[in-house]
């Protein structure tokens, strides 16, 4: 019997557990949905359509481009040619400067150009301006993200905006500063003409150049070795004649602590000597190359540059807090401790996602391969990853390791400033690839996923096989809605990103706008008075002393032991 006794005791005591359960549920704030936003379209119309074809454009073959926003063809044409060689109307439809690139004679015989003029600037992208609130030449990384930028340039003509009324920066304008590319062993002069408001100079890291010119300058870019920093309104010629080829790199020496993280830093590639070699000098924006080398055809179906980067807000927002460049410089070059800096914002080609789908995809076809060149200009050590990919790398640093020494992997770590060439194979064997799709790529360091602390954001962008994207460009995913992160509120941490996966919301913000916590006040003492006095002492009165507690303890326990001790006889009568 006693089997039965103690279960069904243990649920007595049990039952009043569901009531308290729901009295539980029933207390719970309802939740409160919170407003998307206005939401970007995630490709409206930036540009004419026809300029994703591929077409030939003063005898420039350029390829096509299934981008929501591909480059200009006829900027691709002068990048290619020359704007000493193209036709004016080609020329117009860009807003490059007459002497931007200047090609030179075939001296060698071989079909192309084999001396460059190159004339860079240096802009500044959401700069402060005296004569408005909000920042000018403006550059959004995200939606209604705005940092300030410098980088070099392109020389252009007319205005560095869209319009008189337009703040927006014009297309050439804009972060990262672009890749260079010339031909191993032509004459180039890279010209800088120093459009800011403070020194800068180009020091050409890992290109084959001489410590002097001609002339008996330095050529080094760096101040305290060979010759003074470029100051405003001043020109500096820099020549080489680089022998080796390779994925390279320039950027600003002067306080490079400071300038190379605003956005003065680039690639610079030098594309192997071949016949007929006409290269595109300039990839503005980065990502596809869209008229490759003869080298890189050879192998290749196609060619992407990826530049990676990121930006401390502290030292970015520095420059717009002053108009006198004395306090600025003050500010970044006296005040500014890198060493105590912390990245907030993670960036493929000058864009963090979704921006990135627009522009920086990377397009693949089955049993295809396609040659990355990445730059890691972070400040910190990088991580790249291909989803549904096992890319190899086969050059570090511009020099080609041998194909006995080229490494498959699905990680390919990189330190700051490091370069490496990978090969991405759309052979579906498992190794190379695993199929077609959308593949996400991305820096494996897990705070690159964020915008300003905010994921998923930072510089994740797709591999996106043919078949896979609209006529706009845009990717086929099957999975969560994208228009979130085209809102302005997801980035600024206003909208719950789990909110609409079920119709009830059940992992949005709970509503507690309307219930107030009071916090708790212990109420004051009752005051005292003779009457209460003595009514108190009656009562202390009737309480039992402390040696009739401890009389009644001692009872209580010998009981509880006389039990104990006779539990078996206690038990047997149950049972009868």
């Amino acid at each position: 019997m006693h089997k039965k006794v103690i279960p069904i005791l243990c649920g007595a005591m049990l039952l009043p557990a569901s009531q308290w359960a729901v009295a539980a549920v029933d207390k719970l704030p309802a939740t409160n949905s919170v407003k998307m936003g206005a939401a970007e379209e995630v490709c409206s119309e930036f540009t004419d359509a026809k300029w994703r074809d591929a077409q030939v454009i003063d005898g420039v073959e350029i390829q096509e481009s299934r981008m929501c926003n591909p480059d200009n063809p006829a900027e691709i044409a002068a990048f290619v040619k020359g704007t000493n060689n193209i036709s004016m109307s080609t020329l117009m439809e860009t807003q490059l400067a007459a002497d931007a690139i200047t090609l030179g004679e075939d001296m060698d015989g071989d079909g192309d150009p084999d001396h460059y003029i190159i004339k860079l600037e240096i802009a500044e992208l959401n700069g402060h301006s005296p004569d408005m609130k909000d920042p000018t030449t403006t550059f959004d990384i995200a939606p209604g993200i705005q940092p300030t930028f410098w980088v070099y340039a392109p020389k252009t003509r007319d205005m560095s905006t869209l319009s008189l009324y337009e703040p927006v920066a014009n297309p050439l304008l804009r972060a990262p500063s672009p890749t260079i590319r010339v031909e191993q062993g032509d004459i180039v002069w890279l010209v800088l003409e120093n459009s800011h408001y403070f020194p800068h100079s180009i020091h050409l890291h890992g290109v084959d150049h001489p410590y002097m010119d001609h002339s008996g300058e330095g050529n080094d870019g760096v101040g305290q070795t060979g010759q003074m920093d470029v100051l405003p309104g001043q020109s500096k010629t820099y020549v080489i004649k680089p022998r080796q080829p390779g994925t390279m790199y320039y950027h600003c020496h002067v306080q490079p602590h400071t300038h190379i993280p605003m956005g003065l830093q680039g690639m610079f590639v030098v594309e192997e000597n071949r016949p007929n070699n006409w290269v595109q000098v300039f990839n503005v924006g980065n990502g596809q190359v869209r008229h490759p080398s003869v080298a890189v055809k050879e192998k290749y179906a196609a060619e992407y540059d990826l530049h990676y980067q990121s930006v401390d807000k502290e030292l970015h927002e520095m420059v717009r807090s002053a108009n006198d460049p004395r306090i600025v410089a003050r500010r970044m070059n006296q005040e500014y401790d890198i060493t105590d800096a912390s990245p907030d914002y993670f960036m493929l080609n000058g864009r963090s996602f979704p921006y990135t789908l627009r522009e920086s995809l990377i397009l693949m076809e089955e049993n295809k391969k396609v040659k990355l060149r990445i730059l890691n200009g972070h400040e910190e050590a990088f991580a790249m990853h291909i989803h549904g990919h096992k890319p190899m790398v086969t050059h570090y640093d511009g020099v080609d390791n041998g194909p006995n020494s080229y490494i498959k992997r699905d990680v390919h770590g990189m330190v700051p400033a490091q370069r490496i060439d990978l090969e991405l194979s759309g052979v579906d064997d498992g190794l190379n690839s695993f199929g077609q799709g959308v593949w996400m790529f991305h820096d494996h360091v897990e705070k690159s996923f964020t915008t300003n602390g905010i994921g998923e954001g930072g510089d994740i962008s797709l591999v996106v096989y043919k078949g896979f994207s609209d006529e706009k460009g845009i990717p086929k995913v099957h999975g969560m809605s994208l228009a979130p992160y085209f809102t302005r509120e997801f980035w600024q941490g206003k909208y719950p990103a789990w909110q609409d996966y079920d119709a009830w919301k059940s992992l949005g913000l709970p509503d507690i706008s309307n219930k107030k916590q009071v916090a708790f006040v212990p109420p004051p003492p009752p005051p005292l008075n003779t009457g209460d006095a003595a009514a108190k002492a009656e009562a202390a009165g009737n309480q039992p002393s402390f040696i009739g507690q401890l009389l009644y303890g001692l009872i209580l326990g010998g009981l509880s032991y006389v039990g104990f001790a006779n539990r078996q006889r206690i038990m047997a009568m149950f049972k009868k």
